[in-house]
């Protein structure tokens, strides 16, 4: 299968609990509401994005990183309400090497450790595996955060190893950073795994 840069144009992932679809300023508001919580943006590179304006610059940002091409954003819709209720994406985009990564992601609190982030990586890395021929998909997560690393290993993703002093944070805090991944043979098994957990059918 050939990885082709136009495959990573906006799309739509549709789940049975989600829908990802791609991130717009018309979705701000949402997101302002979804996003209150402090305890959302403890780790992230973006410092706390708790107010309307501040989600708009977020989005912007996001937004504007898309057009360089290295980044394709989603936001996630809740499918009961129907309304947003947090963000993914795949960053690090690199064609020439079949690879990406998925990373950017939160969610409101009242939809942690519930089925949606395992459906939304599941259609995500579906998507990069059979849609885009990807050989490898990364994550990567700030050492402090246990949550996030349990939650990769439970995916099935492979702990690969810590980069020390990776990035600074806004408040001037080293970030060491923990990078997992899964290859394209390893893709089936946690497939199968994956839809079993979340009661699809293959």
């Amino acid at each position: 299968m050939t990885f082709h840069i136009s495959h990573t144009q906006p799309v739509t992932l549709t789940g049975r609990v989600i829908r990802l679809v791609p991130l717009s300023e018309e979705h701000i508001p949402d997101l302002t509401i979804a996003g209150q919580d402090e305890a959302i943006w403890l780790y992230m590179l973006y410092g706390i994005v708790d107010s309307e304006e501040k989600m708009r610059l977020w989005v912007r940002d996001i937004l504007n990183r898309q057009s360089h091409g290295t980044d394709l954003a989603f936001t996630v819709i809740y499918q009961e309400s129907g309304r947003a209720i947090g963000a993914t994406r795949y960053l690090d985009i690199r064609p020439e090497h079949r690879g990406l990564e998925i990373g950017g992601t939160w969610y409101g609190v009242p939809f942690q450790r519930t089925a949606v982030n395992t459906e939304a990586k599941y259609l995500l890395l579906q998507y990069a595996f059979e849609s885009l021929g990807c050989i490898r998909v990364q994550f990567k997560t700030d050492l402090r955060n246990e949550r996030s690393q349990r939650a990769l290993e439970r995916l099935g993703a492979i702990k690969e190893g810590v980069l020390r002093n990776h990035m600074l944070l806004m408040d001037g805090t080293y970030r060491h950073s923990v990078y997992y991944s899964i290859l394209d043979t390893e893709w089936p098994g946690i497939k199968a795994r994956l839809a079993e957990k979340l009661g699809y059918w293959l």
